[in-house]
């Protein structure tokens, strides 16, 4: 039997005492015990911000994105022995690669998000504010890592998905973690640690676990903290009122398990596509981990002619699914993850039964292969059939977080909306049906009371990821039941741990603060040419300001011919009466084509391509006879990591194109990216 330890303050330790034994979920095998009685959690979190905090917050997001990815990647070189101990959790494979190949694809998915960051330790959020009306004084938004730590207190179900699905948005914020997984199946978790630990690709202090019941873990939170809850509402609902959290007006989210939801389409007939999807979707989300998650489907809706059919479909597919050993041949469900689990789920399966009729399983007894059904943890996929949904309301109340799933019949589907509502707010609820018509009645109607909603069809089936499974890019949380909190969600979950300041000065202060151009500040003559320049040489700031070159009619007419593009405007000074135009103007990306003609020194030299053009704008018609200038200014550097020690070392350039006439005013503004060499190719 193993002692499972915790890792705080730079070293594995255990707690006093034993605080929970810990058992295997298939065999009832006594696997290891645990323990945090006794820590002194007040060092661990000045551990986490003064050495895991103060390394982080010195990494730009490009350092940060490459961290994570380089975590990811060892991760995945280890992901065997992940599986063999997931098995223990009661886990079958298919349960096991959500959790620990699902997690482990949330590092990939947020180490991605670096490309929209600037290669800073902060975030320069939103476009500058005009605050005066010369120009000298302008508002911005910068965010900035909170000095504090994020506390993650999960669930039992996903020991995995539930720790890194977190740190990776933490970690690309540049926050340290302290996880505190479910007690039950920390095991798994500290498995991994111990990986990440070792590995030292995280700074020290970045991350530390603790294993056991974590009392005291919140005493000593502060503003600069941020604590997550994944969990019961009830539960989650008495953290989130301690008084250090409400004194301290800490970042709080929480994330409950909720009623959710899905509805076969009135269009779904049987003898289409979409009426088989919601047959083999609604018992997968029965059976994958047992039930056991907080995206699971619990109420089905159906319409009311079509619900004797439904029931024998679902039926039919869960009396063919095979649960006991995930080890065993055929195997496809396998068990709860604890013993006090079976009882809870029996005891709500109990509550729901005094309202509504079980048509499927047994709440006490279970057919089991491989393994010994009074031992394990398992228990039978449960489906009730409720007639009166509006009137026998339990079932939007009371939650078996398990196997456990009611079918019911509604009319029209505003009645199928309001249905979904009475759970009181879900994480996800869906919809499967060909009509998109009917899609979007549901989607629009509601949306308010769930986080995320799933539209299924024929066209989307061979690539959906299903109705459980939230993504990393995607919000994930729900209203009302479901806690009212926010979690992953790309580039909006990493501004959950960063603190948004205002700042005002003048522009040149700004871009010095921000290291990004502001329109206004000073621009010094770039000498020599900023395309003579390697990526490390160039200043933000730094401008060009070219030649002029006064556009003809024969401008507008070979640009015509070259193009293609022989709008009227530009091509038939008859058909301008109506028009904003003068006369025939010259075309915008003409103007644009010749600015770059204007601005690019032609030598070879630094720059190696041009890849693209953002925000675009032609803000003033040019006409024959105007003169155009350019003042091209460097405005954002982008660091980017070398690919393979072949790879060319080298940084992305954001310049700003600002094309004037004569009289100084803007006629056209452009971004180009370009991609320029460094001094320095061992980066």
């Amino acid at each position: 039997m193993r002692r499972y330890q915790s890792y705080l303050n730079g070293q594995w330790m255990d707690g006093t005492g034993t605080e929970t034994n810990l058992y295997n979920a298939i065999t009832g095998e006594l696997i290891g015990e645990t323990s945090s009685a006794g820590f002194d959690y007040k060092s661990a979190i000045e551990y986490a911000t003064k050495t895991g905090g103060r390394a982080l917050r010195k990494m730009t997001f490009q350092e940060r994105g490459r961290m994570i990815k380089a975590l990811a990647l060892f991760l995945m070189e280890k992901k065997a022995y992940y599986y063999e101990v997931s098995v223990w959790t009661g886990a079958t494979k298919v349960d096991s690669w959500i959790d620990i190949e699902g997690g482990i694809g949330n590092l990939f998915a947020n180490a991605s998000l670096r490309r929209q960051f600037p290669d800073l330790p902060y975030y320069v959020d939103g476009v500058a504010a005009p605050l005066s009306k010369n120009g000298t004084f302008i508002g911005h938004h910068i965010m900035v890592p909170k000095e504090g730590v994020a506390i993650h207190i999960n669930a039992f179900n996903f020991p995995i998905w539930g720790m890194l699905e977190k740190i990776a948005v933490n970690l690309m914020a540049g926050v340290p973690a302290i996880v505190k997984p479910s007690e039950f199946t920390c095991f798994l978790t500290e498995v991994m640690v111990r990986d990440i630990i070792d590995s030292k690709i995280l700074p020290e202090g970045a991350l530390q676990l603790v294993c056991g019941l974590g009392r005291g873990i919140l005493d000593h939170v502060s503003s600069q903290d941020v604590v997550t809850f994944t969990g019961s509402a009830a539960t989650g609902k008495k953290l989130k009122s301690l008084p250090q959290i409400v004194e301290e007006s800490v970042s709080f989210n929480l994330e409950a398990d909720s009623l959710n939801a899905t509805v076969l389409g009135k269009k779904a007939v049987p003898g289409t596509i979409e009426f088989d999807l919601f047959i083999k979707e609604t018992v997968k989300e029965i059976t994958v981990k047992a039930g056991q998650k907080c995206t699971a489907v619990r109420r089905i809706f159906v319409p009311e002619d079509l619900i004797d059919e439904v029931q024998k479909g679902i039926t039919a597919r869960l009396a063919t699914t095979v649960i006991g050993d995930p080890s065993a041949e055929g195997v496809r469900m396998g068990s709860l993850a604890t013993m006090t689990q079976v009882e809870r789920v029996r005891e709500n399966v109990n509550l729901l039964a005094a309202s509504q009729q079980i048509v499927f399983g047994n709440a006490n007894e279970v057919e089991v292969v491989g393994a010994d059904a009074k031992k394990g943890a398992f228990f039978s996929p449960i489906l009730f059939r409720n007639d009166d949904p509006f009137n026998k309301t339990d079932v939007h109340d009371i939650e078996a977080f398990g196997p456990v799933s009611t079918i019911m019949p509604y009319k029209e589907i505003e009645d199928a909306i309001e249905l979904a509502k009475m759970g009181k707010g879900s994480l996800v609820s869906s919809i499967v049906t060909p009509s998109d018509q009917e899609a979007k009645e549901f989607v629009i109607g509601a949306a308010s009371m769930h986080g995320r909603i799933l539209v299924l069809n024929e066209q989307c089936a061979k690539e959906s990821t299903g109705h459980g499974s939230p993504m990393p890019l995607l919000t994930h949380g729900g209203p009302g039941r479901a806690g009212g909190g926010e979690e992953m969600g790309g580039k909006r979950g990493v501004m959950h741990y960063l603190q948004r300041t205002a700042i005002q000065g003048h522009p040149t202060t700004i871009t010095q603060i921000t290291e990004q151009f502001q329109v206004g500040a000073e621009m010094p003559e770039a000498n020599p040419h900023v395309f003579r320049k390697h990526f490390e040489e160039i200043v933000v700031g730094e401008t060009v300001f070219t030649h002029k070159h006064t556009v003809t009619d024969a401008d507008i007419v070979n640009f015509a011919n070259v193009s293609g593009d022989n709008f009227y405007a530009h091509m038939d000074e008859t058909s301008l009466e109506g028009t904003i135009f003068e006369g025939r103007v010259a075309h915008g990306y003409f103007i644009l084509s010749k600015a770059a003609g204007l601005f690019v020194d032609p030598k070879k030299g630094p720059v190696l391509l041009n890849y693209g053009i953002d925000e675009a704008r032609f803000t003033k018609p040019v006409y024959p006879g105007a003169t155009i200038g350019v003042r091209f200014t460097a405005k954002e550097k982008i660091d980017q990591e070398k690919k393979s020690e072949d790879d060319i070392a080298k940084g992305i350039v954001k310049f700003l194109v600002d094309c004037y006439d004569e009289t100084g005013e803007t006629v056209a503004l452009a971004t180009i990216l370009t991609m320029v060499r460094k001094l320095d190719q061992s980066k």
